[in-house]
């Protein structure tokens, strides 16, 4: 397995996880048991032992492997190298969907899907068959998919549901102290929110991803499954809708970095009483923006 693989990063940072459970002084076991605890084979075991070498964290001679230090965060591959094939496609859909401008009733055919994001038709497949299950795309024949519109109801119960695991999130980064990963993931995103601010009159269309990537910060690093999955909902309707109304856009995403760096000031500033209320404030904003923006089937 090449160790610029997704399967190979996820395996190594869960070897990571291993050794940091184990503690010094200790040693890793057998290559046999490793094989079995990271579930891949015995060659990639070799691989990960060699780059735990080559870091430093480990010594391997034989079957002697021995741990020199604890792993820190930089040791760890980040989400975006260990996303699987179908969360990257996630995200390029998405901004499919946003630039193409791509009307309730477009029909979408995996073929073309699969030419497009250079990935194999399983991988499309189980994407579009995600979705589906929330009434967002619906199965046509022929492997061809219909992207629907939605309701006032379903964003409004949506969001409902949005608001409960963000802040549910947001509340335990928060308790867990400056040194979380969400509280840092979300400050090391403020100079890309203030170089677009910078710019924000010729490349407002740009907001999108980084609001994205502000809001999956907080939901990733409280790590539930549950509320990683539904983020990729949450993505497609509020992050990425195509049925957003054109006309102010361009304010409604300068006002929304504007309370995201309100957020992040707080949060260097170490005042979590501020944070916790200026991330419900932008929360408010962004129920309202949707109620007077969006443009109703």
């Amino acid at each position: 397995m090449s160790r610029d693989s997704s399967t190979f990063k996820e395996s190594y940072n869960q070897a990571l996880d291993l050794i940091r459970d184990t503690g010094l002084p200790g040693a890793l076991p057998t290559e046999t048991a490793l094989s079995r605890t990271l579930s891949v084979s015995r060659t990639t075991v070799r691989a990960i032992l060699a780059r735990l070498d080559e870091a430093g964290i480990i010594t391997w001679e034989g079957r002697s492997k021995t741990i020199l230090r604890q792993p820190g965060q930089a040791d760890y591959f980040g989400k975006a190298e260990t996303a699987s094939a179908t969360e990257k496609v996630s995200s390029r859909f998405m901004e499919y969907v946003l630039n193409s401008d791509l009307a309730p009733g477009s029909a979408l055919n995996e073929s073309d899907l699969k030419k497009r994001f250079g990935t194999s038709s399983s991988v499309i497949r189980e994407f579009m068959i995600k979705f589906s299950r929330f009434g967002l795309i619906t199965k046509e024949r022929n492997h061809s998919w219909v992207l629907r519109g939605f309701t006032r109801d379903f964003a409004e119960e949506l969001f409902e549901v949005r608001e409960m695991f963000e802040l549910r999130a947001f509340d335990a980064a928060l308790a867990a102290g400056p040194d979380a990963p969400a509280q840092s993931a979300l400050v090391a995103l403020g100079p890309r929110h203030e170089a677009l601010l910078a710019r924000i009159e010729e490349d407002y269309l740009a907001f999108p991803r980084l609001d994205e990537a502000f809001h999956r910060a907080t939901i990733e690093a409280h790590d539930n499954r549950f509320m990683t999955d539904f983020f990729e909902v949450v993505s497609m309707v509020f992050h990425y809708h195509y049925r957003w109304n054109r006309s102010d856009e361009l304010q409604r995403n300068r006002d929304a970095i504007h309370e995201h760096l309100r957020i992040i000031r707080a949060l260097e500033a170490g005042d979590a009483q501020e944070a916790a209320a200026a991330y419900r404030d932008h929360l408010a904003n962004a129920r309202r923006t949707m109620r007077a923006s969006a443009l109703w089937e």
